[in-house]
C-alpha cells in the first residue's frame, strides 16, 4: 500500500473524534452518540471519500500502474473498516453484541471504487493497444513477407508483457483477495487479447483496403503467430489449457485457409460442427479472397504478364472465380435464412 492509506485512516479517526466532541455537546445518550458517529462516518466514506476516489480514477493522467495501486490501497482501506468500527465501539463503550448498531458502509464503498478502477484498467489497456495498432504500416502489395514479425507488433507484445508484470503486485495474502487479483489480471489479459484480435481482423477486412498480396497475407500471418506465442507463454497465470490462445482462433483459421489455399475442404465441410474452418464466416472469407484476387491481377498487370498469368494459371484463376461464386451463394443463403 502507499502512504495515503494510513493518512486517510488517520483523517477518518480525527473526523470521528470531532464528531464525538460535537455529539457530546448535544447531551445525548451514548447509544445515540454511537449511532450518530457511525452514520456520520458512513456519510464521510460513501460521499466524500467515495467521490474523491471515483474522480481520481477518471483523471486522464492516471495510468495502469496508478490504477493497480488504487486497487491495492482500497483493499487495505476495506480491511481497515473493521478497526474503525472497533474504534467507535471503544470510545462510546457501546458493544454491537448488546445493542443493534449501524454498520459502516466502507466495505461496499471501497469495493465500488475497486471495481471502477478495474474497469478503467480494461479501458486504458485497450486504448494503448489502439495506439500501437495505429503505428502499423503494412505494405499490402509486398511480393513476399519480411520473414519476421512487424516492429509495431513486437513493441505491443513487449508492452503487454511488462504491463502484466505490474499485476503481480496486486494483493494476494488476505481473504478472497488472491482470487480477486487473479481475476483482475486474467480478465485484463483476456480482454487485451480479444481486443487485439478484433483490431487485427478489422484491419485485414477494412473496406478501404481494396487489394492484398499473398506476401502481405504471409506477413500478417507472422504477426498473428507472435500473438499466439504471447498467449501461450502464460503472461498471466491461471488460464486453463489454451483458453487465451482461443482469442485468436478466428484469425488463425482464416489465415490458415489462405496460407494452405484449402478451399475444397472449407466448402465441403461448411456447416459441419467438425469443420476445420468452423470459425471462418463465408462473408469474411469472401471479402478477403476478393482483396487477394484483385492483388494478384494488379501484380500481373504491373509486370505486363497478365496474359501469361491467364495462360499459365488459368486453372487457378478459374478456381478463384468458382470459389468466389460459391462463397457468394453461401452469403446470400445466410441472408435469406436470416
Amino acid at each position: 500500500m502507499s502512504q495515503s492509506v494510513p493518512q486517510i485512516y488517520v483523517q477518518v479517526k480525527e473526523f470521528i473524534y470531532a464528531s464525538l466532541k460535537f455529539s457530546e455537546s448535544l447531551h445525548r445518550s451514548w447509544t445515540e452518540i454511537d449511532d450518530m458517529l457511525r452514520k456520520s462516518t458512513n456519510l464521510l466514506l460513501t460521499r466524500t471519500l467515495s467521490g474523491c476516489l471515483q474522480n481520481l480514477i477518471k483523471k486522464p493522467h492516471i495510468g495502469l500502474t496508478e490504477l493497480v495501486q488504487i486497487i491495492i490501497n482500497t483493499t487495505h482501506l476495506e480491511q481497515a473498516c473493521k478497526y474503525l468500527e472497533d474504534f467507535i465501539t471503544n470510545i462510546t463503550n457501546i458493544s454491537p453484541e448488546t445493542v443493534h448498531t449501524t454498520r459502516l458502509y466502507g466495505l461496499s464503498t471501497f469495493k465500488d471504487a475497486r471495481h471502477a478502477a478495474e474497469g478503467e484498467i480494461y479501458t486504458k489497456l485497450n486504448q494503448k493497444i489502439d495506439e500501437f495498432i495505429q503505428l502499423a504500416d503494412y505494405d499490402w502489395g509486398m511480393p513476399e513477407s519480411d520473414g519476421q514479425a512487424s516492429g509495431y507488433l513486437m513493441d505491443l507484445i513487449n508492452f503487454l508483457r511488462s504491463t502484466f508484470q505490474v499485476f503481480t503486485h496486486l494483493p494476494n495474502n488476505c481473504n478472497d483477495h488472491a482470487a480477486m487479483s487473479g481475476k483482475v489480471a486474467q480478465t485484463a489479459c483476456m480482454s487485451a487479447c480479444k481486443h487485439l484480435s478484433t483490431s487485427l481482423m478489422q484491419m485485414l477486412l477494412d473496406c478501404e483496403l481494396k487489394q492484398i498480396s499473398m506476401g502481405a497475407v504471409q506477413q500478417f500471418n507472422l504477426d498473428v503467430i507472435q500473438c499466439e506465442l504471447f498467449a501461450s507463454s502464460e503472461p498471466v497465470p491461471g488460464f486453463q489449457g489454451d483458453t487465451l490462445q482461443l482469442a485468436f482462433i478466428d484469425l488463425r483459421q482464416l489465415l490458415d485457409l489462405f496460407m494452405v489455399w484449402d478451399w475444397s475442404t472449407y466448402l465441403a465441410d461448411y456447416g459441419q460442427p467438425t469443420s476445420k474452418y468452423l470459425r471462418v464466416n463465408p462473408s469474411t472469407a469472401l471479402a478477403l479472397l476478393e482483396k487477394v484476387y484483385r492483388g494478384m491481377k494488379d501484380t500481373s498487370k504491373k509486370n505486363n504478364i497478365f496474359s501469361q498469368f491467364r495462360k499459365n494459371d488459368r486453372d487457378k484463376q478459374k478456381l478463384i472465380e468458382t470459389v468466389v461464386k460459391q462463397l457468394r451463394s453461401l452469403v446470400n443463403g445466410m441472408s435469406q435464412h436470416s
